[in-house]
């Protein structure tokens, strides 16, 4: 495997797991405006800990989430789905750090270190496939509520968290793709052919000897 690749590979997987510790703590998955006058303007954004609401002061006042069980079934699963993408990431960093060509930590066994960062290249692409389930169920659910001229509730847009997620997802996805097909999990041995002589040798070989052997008379020996 070109190492340029396996370098390459690396940056875009761990660029992809930063975002995505990035993404979570962040305070703005869903924003929603409250119009009112110069002093009752306000802000509401939540994530998936907390909700939170800010006034035309700067003021921020912050709630986080009293029950797990009470919570929505997607904000569940996008934080299951968030945590299991932060964990890949990281098992995905560390295979991959272990299986480049140019790293020591595997020794010199290169068929080993191909199958280590495939591996790697596995848990990046567990890891974008995580973060864009979560991020792309979060979003159409906000869009779902958005859309319902029935839906009685707070409604809200997308936040700058999304687009992180989303664009941590392609990063992923793509290190990932660049290591499962562009590394080389086994070697090519060569064939290794044994000589089996045909009779036509054997008779021909067996025939010079005689021939030498009638050369020679009786008296040469003496």
């Amino acid at each position: 495997m070109d190492p340029v690749i396996e370098v390459v590979a690396l940056l875009l997987g761990f660029l992809g797991w930063i975002m995505v510790g990035i993404a979570i703590p962040n305070r703005y998955w869903k924003v929603s405006s409250l119009d009112g006058t110069v002093i009752t303007t306000s802000t509401l954004y939540e994530n998936l800990w907390m909700s939170c609401a800010t006034d035309s002061t700067g003021v921020h006042n912050c709630r986080e989430f009293p029950s797990l069980l009470a919570l929505s079934g997607y904000i569940q699963a996008s934080r299951a789905l968030m945590i299991a993408a932060v964990v890949c990431g990281t098992f995905g960093v560390v295979a991959t750090l272990i299986g480049m060509q140019c790293s020591k930590a595997g020794g010199e066994n290169y068929l080993l270190k191909g199958r280590i960062a495939g591996t790697g290249g596995v848990f990046f692409l567990l890891q974008g496939l995580c973060t864009m389930i979560a991020v792309s169920w979060y979003a159409a659910n906000i869009t779902q509520e958005f859309f319902n001229p029935l839906y009685p509730g707070q409604k809200y847009e997308i936040g700058e968290a999304l687009y992180i997620g989303w664009a941590s997802a392609v990063l992923a996805l793509c290190g990932g793709a660049c290591l499962m097909f562009s590394c080389k999990l086994g070697k090519k041995e060569k064939t290794a052919y044994s000589y089996h002589p045909t009779r036509e040798t054997v008779y021909s070989a067996s025939a010079s000897r005689r021939e030498n052997q009638s050369t020679y008379g009786k008296n040469a020996y003496v």
